[in-house]
């Protein structure tokens, strides 16, 4: 299965930046992205591992729940 890199922007645009067979090339590729991203703009670029790039596309387009270890010290 491939890694898929994505540009994620505002209201969770998804836009394919490419795709790699291992994650030493994805992770290289994802770095590069991100060296030239404004922080500012709010843009992400993020690295799935998926059969194919409508899983990708799936996966990311997915909210995340929050588990305990990321809910933060709420008592």
């Amino acid at each position: 299965m491939p890694y898929f890199i994505y540009k994620v922007g505002p209201l969770n645009i998804l836009n394919k930046q490419g795709n790699a067979d291992s994650f030493k090339e994805a992770k290289t590729l994802a770095n590069e992205l991100r060296k030239g991203l404004d922080p500012k703009t709010g843009v992400q670029i993020k690295m799935i591992f998926a059969e194919n790039e409508l899983q990708a596309e799936d996966i990311l387009s997915q909210p995340r729940e929050v588990g305990d270890s990321q809910a933060g010290d709420d008592y």
